[in-house]
C-alpha cells in the first residue's frame, strides 16, 4: 500500500523478462586485477565503515534531542521553531557526510524540486538498496513512511523519530488503517506539514523494470513529483537484491572503489486528472509508466509477495518463477532421472493420500522422500516452500507434478482435490481451496475469497465446480494456462502483465498513446 523501504528481510531481487541476474560482484571479481582490488577493499572498507559509523554515532544524541521534552500531543504535530533551525542543519550535514564516507563524494542533479505547495509527495524510483537513502540529502530529509519495527533499531530509530515518520506495521490492518488517514491528513494538509518522499515499487529490485508501484502516495490524490535515481558506474555495485549481492557484499564492493557516482533527476510535476484522483491505482500505473519511458526500462503490473515476484490474476498470486523449477534441478543435480524423478512425485503423492496428517516433513524426511543423499540439497528444496525446516509434501508434490508436465490439467486438479478435501465431503472449505491453489501455483494464495464464491455459486464447492471456474471462467482460465504452460525445461511465462508485452521471452512496454486522463506539467 504504501510503498516501504524494504529492510533486510525483504530485499528482494525482481526478475522480469529478460532475465534479470545480477552480476555485478561477479564482474567485479573478474575484471579488476586482484591485487588493486584487494588493495583497494582493505583499506577502503574499513577505513569508510568506521567514518560513516563515528557520523552516525554522532547523530543518535543529536536525533533524540529534537523531540526531547514534548508530549505526545506535541509530537503529532510538525517540529517548528528553534527545534527546527538548531537541530535539522547538522543531521542533513552529517547524513551527507556519511554517504561521502562511503564514497558518494558527490551527487549530481538534474530538473528542479518542486516545492511543498506545488507537490506535496515526491515518488522515488527505481529503488535499488539502502544507498538510495542519499536522496533524502537532495530533498532536505523530506519525511517517509516506515515500518514500526524499524524504530527498535540503533540510530535508524531515533532518525526516524526525528524525521517525524509515518509508521506503519505490515501486521497490523488496524496500524495499516491508522497510517492511511495520517497519510492522507499530512499531504493534504496545504503546507502545513513537510513534503513527504516514497518509494512506490515497496521493495529493491534491480533497476530494468519498475514493478508495480502502491497506491500509498496516491491516496490523497494530489500532485506528486517524480524522482528517478541513476547509478552511472562501471561496474553496479549499489543493488542489494535477494539473489546476488548481498547487503554485506553491497557495502563491500561499493567502498572499495574509490568513488560512487549518483544522479538525481527531478522530473516535472505530475497533477492528477478527476480521473485519477478517484482512482489512485489507475494514478499510480500512469506515473509508473511516465517514470519508466523516462528511464527507458519496461513497466510491468508484477508485484513482490514475500521474496516473490508475482502478477495477480483475479486475486491470485501467479510466479514469475516456480519454486518448483528450482526443485527439479535440484532433484536432477541429485542424480535423479526423469522416471525416477516421476517415481518420486508419485510416492510423494501416494504418501499424502495415505496419511494426510503427515503431509509437513522436516528436511530429513524430505531427504528420504526425495532419494536424495545430500541433506544440504533436501534443505534448499525446503527453503523454497518454508521460511522453517519444514515443509508440507502436498504443496511439493503438486507444484513440480504441475510443472513436469506429466499430466493433463484435470488430472492434476483431482489429484489435489482429493488432497485437501481431508474429510472425504466431496466439497472444500475456503481455507482448503486457499492451500490448494497454493500448492499448485507453488506461492502462498492471501486472496481466493473471489475465486471461492465464483466458484461455489451460493453452495458448495466441489471438485466439477472447480474444475469448470478453472477452464471457462475468463479470468480464472487464465491460471490453466499458466500451469499448462509450464512444461519442464520452458521458461515460466506468467499472463501479460497490463502495459507489457510478451515478445520472444523478453517485455517491452507497448507501443500504444498514453490514456486520454493523463497529463503532466
Amino acid at each position: 500500500l504504501f510503498g516501504l523501504s524494504s529492510s533486510a528481510a525483504t530485499n528482494d531481487y525482481f526478475n522480469t523478462p529478460p532475465p534479470m541476474v545480477h552480476i555485478s560482484w561477479v564482474m567485479y571479481l573478474l575484471f579488476p586485477s586482484p591485487p588493486q582490488g584487494a588493495l583497494l577493499g582493505s583499506i577502503l572498507f574499513p577505513l569508510r565503515v568506521t567514518l560513516a559509523a563515528l557520523f552516525f554515532l554522532i547523530m543518535w544524541p543529536l536525533a533524540r534531542l529534537r523531540l526531547a521534552g514534548l508530549s505526545e500531543e506535541e509530537r503529532a504535530k510538525p517540529v517548528t521553531g528553534w527545534r527546527s533551525w538548531l537541530f535539522h542543519p547538522p543531521i542533513w550535514l552529517l547524513s551527507r557526510a556519511v554517504f561521502f564516507s562511503l564514497g558518494f563524494l558527490w551527487v549530481r542533479v538534474k530538473g528542479r524540486r518542486a516545492n511543498l505547495r506545488e507537490a506535496p509527495v515526491l515518488v522515488v524510483a527505481p529503488h535499488s538498496g539502502f544507498f538510495d537513502m542519499l536522496v533524502l540529502c537532495p530533498t532536505q530529509l523530506a519525511t517517509v513512511v516506515s515500518r514500526s519495527e524499524n524504530t527498535s533499531l540503533p540510530v535508524i530509530g531515533a532518525l526516524l523519530e526525528f524525521n517525524q515518520s509515518v509508521l506503519v506495521s505490515r501486521k497490523d490492518p488496524e496500524s495499516r488503517k491508522k497510517a492511511v488517514a495520517q497519510l492522507i491528513q499530512r499531504l493534504t494538509s496545504g503546507g502545513y506539514w513537510p513534503q513527504m518522499l516514497m518509494f512506490p515499487e515497496g521493495t529493491t529490485t534491480n533497476g530494468r523494470s519498475l514493478i508495480k508501484f502502491k497506491p500509498g502516495a496516491f491516496l490523497a490524490g494530489v500532485p506528486v513529483q517524480p524522482v528517478l535515481l541513476h547509478y552511472p558506474n562501471r561496474l553496479d555495485t549499489v543493488r542489494w537484491t535477494y539473489r546476488g549481492t548481498t547487503w554485506m557484499e553491497a557495502i563491500w564492493y561499493t567502498t572499495s572503489q574509490l568513488y560512487t557516482n549518483m544522479t538525481v533527476e527531478f522530473l516535472p510535476v505530475y497533477k492528477p486528472s478527476e480521473e485519477e484522483k478517484k482512482d489512485p491505482n489507475l494514478y499510480a500505473d500512469n506515473v509508473q509508466k511516465l517514470m519508466a519511458r523516462a528511464l527507458g526500462v519496461p513497466a510491468t503490473d508484477y508485484v513482490m509477495e514475500g521474496r516473490v515476484p508475482v502478477s495477480k490474476v483475479g486475486g491470485l498470486s501467479l510466479p514469475l518463477e516456480s519454486p518448483a523449477r528450482a526443485a527439479l534441478t535440484e532433484l536432477r543435480r541429485g542424480g535423479l532421472g526423469e522416471q525416477e524423478i516421476q517415481a518420486t512425485i508419485d510416492r510423494i503423492i501416494n504418501r499424502c493420500g495415505e496419511d494426510p496428517q503427515g503431509s509437513k516433513v522436516s528436511v530429513e524426511e524430505l531427504a528420504s522422500v526425495l532419494g536424495l543423499r545430500d541433506r544440504r540439497a533436501a534443505l534448499h528444496v525446503c527453503g523454497l516452500y518454508s521460511k522453517d525446516e519444514s515443509v508440507d509434501l502436498r504443496q511439493l508434490g503438486l507444484s513440480v507434478l504441475a510443472l513436469s508436465g506429466l499430466t493433463d490439467f484435470g488430472s492434476l486438479l483431482h489429484s489435489a482435490f482429493t488432497l485437501f478435501d481431508r474429510e472425504k465431503r466431496g466439497s472444500l472449505s475456503a481455507q482448503q481451496l486457499s492451500g490448494l491453489m497454493g500448492a499448485l501455483l507453488g506461492v502462498p494464495q492471501q486472496d481466493t475469497a473471489a475465486l471461492y464464491a465464483e466458484a461455489c455459486g451460493g453452495g458448495s464447492l466441489t471438485e466439477g465446480k472447480l474444475l469448470q471456474v478453472l477452464t471457462q471462467h475468463h479470468t480464472y482460465q487464465k491460471v490453466k494456462e499458466f500451469l499448462e504452460s509450464q512444461e519442464a525445461g520452458s521458461p515460466v511465462t506468467p499472463p501479460k502483465a497490463k502495459g507489457v508485452n510478451a515478445t520472444n521471452g523478453h517485455s517491452v512496454i507497448r507501443e500504444t498513446p498514453p490514456p486520454h486522463n493523463k497529463k503532466q506539467e
